[in-house]
């Protein structure tokens, strides 16, 4: 979608080290001058960080290979090269790094509090000058070492926006209507379906401390988990909110199937979302006929679900909408507590294996690891 970028394939690629420089000291009445070759600089490394004022991988889509700068090469009079620019890859919140082959996670930046940092990829060392070979038998050594090859890599950015309570219902349910009721966002409004074709954020402020993030994603159809419409796109955007908030057209002839083919659709795209807690909103109440309807809505899903919250309102007259928003605070609240209560224990993840927008962070891996074999010839390998 032009302006929505939530997926990215992209190269990096690490610097390669300095190579080592081999020189003599050469000066005037000065009759034996010994080496003095200087060290390569090392390779500039590959770092992923996240900037909060990022909303999409729009930045990076088009731009399909990040190179990190090589290290200079070493110099005589003991003259270091210069150590290669790093490349900082910047990243929404929400992003996950994986294999493009693999499919493997590398790293998650869902839990990401500030402008966190990951290194990915380090550089190559530079290579050592000659002046590192000298010793009392040969005072004249013509060796150097070349610098350490820097690292390339292929690799997938998927972003899943980072939002407390997500909007599920089907195309024209008043989705984006609430949206614009309880935040300050502006989503485009008409009265056909498929009106919302990318996700759309709001906020709902709580009070002068706290804020709630709403995500409202394009409409649900029945087949969406199997690729129908635009449902199985925009999916994974609600995988790590904290709750769902269900949208019902009680105008609709269908009203009475449509919370069971929504739970169908989300089941069947991952089991995670329905263990997500929730509640009902039958929208629409205005209309004649309709609030009759939404009772009988509510009257079921309580014999199913009991502890799911039923809520009728009208986003057009506001009626019911401040039991709604009170009810939504409150889910919020509760989930947030009960994570922040996990995370003061072991933590722990959802089905899926994603943490939650509360959760803690469970990627403990990185794809970098550090090789010390033949490092010994490397200026710094001994720390």
């Amino acid at each position: 979608m032009i302006g929505f970028a939530d997926e990215a394939l992209i190269e990096v690629r690490s610097g390669n080290g300095g190579n080592g420089c081999v020189a003599f000291r050469r000066e005037k009445y000065i009759p034996h001058g010994g080496p003095n070759g200087g060290d390569g600089g090392k390779g500039g490394d590959i770092i992923f960080t996240v900037k909060r004022n990022l909303r999409t991988l729009a930045n990076i889509r088009h731009k399909h290979c990040f190179k990190a700068r090589n290290g200079g090469d070493g110099q005589g009079w003991n003259r270091y090269g210069a150590d290669g620019e790093d490349c900082v890859i910047p990243v929404p919140p929400g992003t996950t790094i994986r294999d493009a082959e693999t499919e493997e996670i590398i790293y998650d930046f869902s839990t990401a509090k500030g402008d966190e940092s990951f290194t990915f990829l380090k550089g190559g060392n530079g290579g050592w000058g000659n002046v590192h070979f000298k010793s009392s038998t040969n005072q004249a050594p013509k060796q150097a070492n070349p610098g350490q090859k820097g690292e390339t890599r292929f690799l997938k950015l998927e972003l899943s926006i980072m939002a407390d309570a997500g909007l599920v219902g089907f195309p024209n349910a008043g989705k984006s209507s609430l949206l614009t009721f309880f935040t300050n966002a502006r989503p485009k409004i008409a009265p056909y379906p498929f009106t919302t074709i990318i996700p759309n954020l709001g906020v709902l402020r709580v009070d002068d401390e706290s804020d709630i993030i709403i995500a409202d994603i394009p409409g649900i159809i029945e087949g969406a988990s199997e690729g129908l419409g635009l449902g199985d796109t925009f999916l994974k955007h609600i995988t790590r909110t904290a709750c769902l908030i269900f949208m019902i057209d009680c105008s609709d002839e269908n009203y009475l199937t449509a919370y069971d083919t929504l739970c169908n659709e989300l089941r069947n795209y991952s089991d995670s979302l329905m263990e997500k807690p929730r509640i009902v909103l039958c929208n629409k109440i205005d209309v004649e006929g309709a609030f009759e309807r939404a009772v009988e809505v509510q009257n079921k899903i309580r014999e199913s679900e009991p502890d799911t919250v039923v809520i009728p309102v009208s986003v057009h007259t506001g009626r019911g909408m401040k039991d709604a928003q009170h009810q939504i605070m409150e889910l919020v609240s509760k989930q947030e507590n009960r994570d922040v209560a996990s995370d003061s224990g072991f933590g722990n993840s959802d089905a899926a294996g994603q943490s939650s927008a509360f959760g803690s962070d469970f990627m403990k891996d990185r794809a970098y690891i550090d090789d010390d074999d033949d490092n010994v010839q490397y200026p710094g390998s001994e720390q």
